[in-house]
């Protein structure tokens, strides 16, 4: 059974559609390995946070990029925030979304 992507929000989608050619590269290329092989790619493309909450590493020639996602039962892989770094204050915003999504799922 193969994996399914979804998307927080219409707003976070168009953040991902939005990066640069390259970056969008990257991310469908391995959004179509998730989908096969499930959300731990490992290092250096992904890495663990623990609770279900992986980041996903883009790395192009416009730069890097990191998106944030969550790993529901039912093969499903949530996209919860992208952005250009990896500073605290964006890992927050996605472990708030990781507990939205948990307990709208309770």
């Amino acid at each position: 059974m193969r994996y399914s992507i979804h998307y927080y929000s219409e707003s976070v989608q168009a953040d991902i559609m939005a990066l640069p050619e390259t970056l969008q590269a990257r991310y469908a290329a391995l959004s179509r390995r998730m989908l096969d092989s499930g959300p731990n790619l490992g290092e250096p493309h992904t890495k663990a946070f623990g609770r279900s909450l992986f980041e996903l590493r883009l790395k192009g020639a416009e730069g890097i990029a990191r998106v944030f996602y969550y790993t529901l039962v039912g093969r499903r892989i949530v996209m919860l925030h992208s952005f250009d770094r990896t500073p605290l204050t964006e890992r927050r915003i996605a472990e708030t979304r990781l507990k939205e999504i948990k307990n709208a799922d309770a």
